[in-house]
């Protein structure tokens, strides 16, 4: 399987990635050793789907960082979102 995550930080902003073990990756991103989010942790992932493909779930991935897939998102954990500020 392959997935597709969005995690959040303790200032609230979401990062989202995909990987074919989602375990193992959300450690490396608390640990910090993720070159992109090592300043911004620590992190709750918040959402995930899972994928047959590699191909789709970086498909999704690109499509949840654009301005409707944000907006999917925002409508998807609004309840989650307001819970936590």
């Amino acid at each position: 399987m392959f997935y597709t995550y969005v995690l959040q930080n303790k200032n609230k902003t979401l990062y989202t990635g995909s990987t074919n073990d989602l375990r193992k990756r959300f450690n490396e991103h608390n640990s910090k050793k993720s070159e992109y989010t090592k300043h911004r942790g620590p992190y709750k992932l918040i959402y995930y789907e899972a994928c047959l493909s590699e191909e789709d779930a970086r498909s999704r991935e690109k499509y949840l960082k654009s301005g409707m897939g944000k907006r999917y998102l925002k409508n998807r954990l609004k309840r989650f979102l307001s819970l936590t500020g």
